[in-house]
């Protein structure tokens, strides 16, 4: 399977142990057929391309895949490891000012339009990125579409000090218009920051892409799945290793449950290593072997492994909109996340309050709640598709 695994498997449970069923088919009518039909204006995508594989280079890639042969062009900083070889991608290596030469040969004029996924020109405004971003956008005159995805934005702002705020009021000042995930950053802009430009929230859910179905795990990531296999209960939890993500509080949550019960239950962290804490993962696995961990699997891999977990668990204190959580629905899983970004159909509890986390980690293992799996599915796959064509509208 793809990254989504939908149509999602009806979750029941009776006497401890879960059974599963096939999903009610989507409504007639509710899957796209067709994804990128031509688009009326130059639209580049600006941003991540995987690996790493964190939530907004997912979230571009996808949507390149989806708007491949619209016409619309990819540029993919570079990051290091693999790199796309598509020809509707360019690879920008910004340390090294890549981004002066794509402007110039793909940037200029009125009717360019960037989405820009980046980080270094507004949540973290770079001294010298940003102002050779402004000032190429003054000369070239293409429009800035600023898409922030990052949750934790405006905690951080608060913490800037006089440079960096001055440099983020200028970019702020400066966006065409901003493109935003959730009803949080856009009441922060609006109410706290005060611009005046046009807010649009599109969330991050995006639909599958066509090619991304069907995918079999290679020989090497089901070796390194075996021991987590072999538990009686498993619980598979996406992050880095840094405080905010939250791993701490679901492995202690889950050694507590180990302990109360007996049961041989696994914890999986997939590991985005786009960031990390040494000694915080350290601690996190010390003498845990009932741990496993795989770093940077490749997003349409993701789907299979949440196959085979009962749970997941989505810990990020800062989430934005959280898109794994909804996959995981799309898998039809029981979901225990915080209360931050998507909650519906969802066990919740506040970031770092490991006992609520334990309390509804067993609930979701031992007596999960009876909602229908299968309808919160298919709404998100149908606001997915709707997320796909309000974005669409806004660029073009």
């Amino acid at each position: 399977m793809g990254a989504f695994c939908f149509p999602a498997r009806q979750l029941i449970s009776w006497g401890g142990s879960f059974h599963f069923t096939p999903a009610r088919p989507l409504p007639a009518g509710s899957r796209v057929t067709s994804f990128a039909p031509g688009m009326t204006k130059k639209v580049i995508l600006f941003g991540p391309l995987p690996p790493p594989y964190g939530g907004v280079s997912v979230y571009l890639s996808t949507l390149a895949e989806l708007w491949k042969g619209s016409g619309v062009r990819v540029w993919a900083t570079h990051e290091g490891g693999r790199k796309s070889v598509a020809a509707h991608v360019r690879h920008v290596n910004h340390r090294r000012l890549g981004v002066i030469p794509a402007l110039l040969r793909e940037g200029r004029g009125g009717g360019v339009r960037v989405l820009d996924a980046t980080h270094f020109h507004l949540e973290y405004p770079h001294p010298i990125l940003l102002p050779l971003w402004l000032a190429a956008k003054l000369l070239l005159r293409f429009e800035w579409y600023k898409n922030i995805h990052d949750g934790s934005l405006p905690a951080r702002h608060r913490h800037f000090n006089f440079v960096r705020r001055w440099l983020f009021r200028r970019a702020a000042n400066s966006v065409t218009e901003f493109v935003v995930v959730s009803e949080d950053l856009r009441r922060w802009l609006r109410d706290e920051i005060k611009v005046r430009q046009h807010i649009t929230l599109v969330p991050g859910l995006l639909p599958l892409p066509p090619a991304a179905s069907n995918h079999v795990l290679p020989a090497a990531t089901q070796a390194a799945l075996a021991p987590y296999l072999r538990r009686r209960r498993r619980v598979c939890c996406i992050g880095v290793f840094i405080p905010s993500y939250g791993l701490r509080h679901v492995a202690d949550a889950v050694a507590k449950i180990r302990a109360e019960t007996d049961l041989d239950i696994g914890l999986l962290l997939l590991d985005g290593t786009f960031a990390r804490e040494d000694d915080y993962r350290a601690e996190i696995l010390r003498d845990r072997d009932w741990i496993t961990v795989l770093e940077n699997v490749p997003h349409p891999e993701v789907s299979e492994i949440m196959n085979s977990s009962d749970v997941f668990v989505r810990a990020f204190g800062h989430e934005s909109y959280g898109i794994s959580r909804v996959e995981a629905i799309w898998c039809g899983l029981p979901v225990v996340a915080t209360t931050a970004g998507e909650t519906r159909g969802m066990l919740t509890y506040e970031f770092g309050d490991e006992n609520e986390l334990v309390r509804q980690l067993k609930r979701a293992l031992f007596d999960p709640p009876a909602q229908d799996v299968a309808g919160w599915a298919a709404q998100f796959q149908q606001e997915a598709e709707a997320n796909l064509q309000a974005l669409r509208k806004t660029l073009d």
